[in-house]
């Protein structure tokens, strides 16, 4: 089985910044991609960021210029830098590993979500 927990979400003012943090365990064989998404209230999940592990980066065009997806030493984390915040980006964000369990069983894992309010 796949895990994965969130954690960093918070308050947070206007023009602020966050650290949002993903850490992975389980039998995880392949990855395909990482990344994050976010959901606010009343509205679907949408992608905020992904990196595959060829390298090839993409971000919402709502976020360009203010966060950043990096990875840590190993695939079992992930951080998502959250700059210049606005009243928009308050959301629950989750973390998103789409991997490989094993040699040719795929799909997607969803950490439980961590909450981010913009206000002030």
């Amino acid at each position: 089985q796949v895990q994965l927990v969130e954690s960093g979400g918070g308050l947070v003012q206007p023009g602020g910044s966050l650290t949002l943090s993903c850490t992975a365990s389980g039998s995880i064989f392949r990855i395909i991609s990482v990344g994050w998404y976010r959901q606010a209230p009343g509205k679907e999940r949408e992608l905020v960021t992904t990196v595959t592990e060829g390298g090839s980066t993409n971000y919402a065009d709502s976020v360009k210029g203010r966060f950043t997806i990096s990875r840590g030493d190993t695939a079992d984390t992930l951080y998502l830098q959250m700059n210049n915040l606005e009243l928009g980006d308050t959301a629950v964000y989750y973390c998103n590993y789409r991997a490989y369990s094993d040699v040719v069983t795929w799909g997607d894992y969803w950490g439980q979500g961590t909450q981010v309010t913009v206000s002030g």
